[in-house]
Formats: structure tokens, C-alpha cells, sequence
């Protein structure tokens, strides 16, 4: 598993639960499938752009908050 696709799926989880949605109603909003959105949370899923850009849409936060995660020292950091 790929370091980042966890974070990025943490970050969507934790943003999912703090709006009070269940995976279903996420991919409902987000015209993906439910069973792509868990996988994503689990960070199995290396997203696409357009991916990415529509669980923003779905939880109504910019593209770039979506990265928001991982300790304070790694920022500005490029990932690998």
C-alpha cells in the first residue's frame, strides 16, 4: 500500500465523518461507487484527477484541503 493513497484516504474518512455522511451518501454525491469510495479510504485506490475533483465537490472543500494531512515538518515537501 502506498503511503500517500492511506493519507489521502484518511483525510477523505475524516472529512467524510465530520459532515456526517456515510460512504454511500459520498459516493451518491460524488457519482462514484460505494464500494471505489471505501476503497479509497483504505487507500487502495490511486485516484484520478477527475477523482479527486469530485469527492471535493461531494464534501465541499478545495482540491488542496483534500491534501491537507501527515505531520507539520513534512509541508512543502514534494511526495514520492
Amino acid at each position: 500500500m502506498n503511503l500517500i493513497q492511506k493519507q489521502f484516504g484518511d483525510r477523505v474518512r475524516q472529512l467524510r465523518l465530520a459532515r456526517g455522511l456515510s460512504q454511500e451518501v459520498l459516493a451518491f454525491k460524488s457519482g462514484l461507487h460505494r464500494t471505489y469510495v471505501g476503497g479509497i479510504e483504505r487507500g487502495e485506490r490511486n485516484l484520478s484527477l477527475r477523482n479527486i475533483v469530485a469527492l471535493a465537490k461531494a464534501l465541499d472543500v478545495t482540491c488542496s484541503e483534500l491534501f491537507l494531512f501527515g505531520d507539520r515538518k513534512s509541508e512543502g515537501k514534494t511526495f514520492s
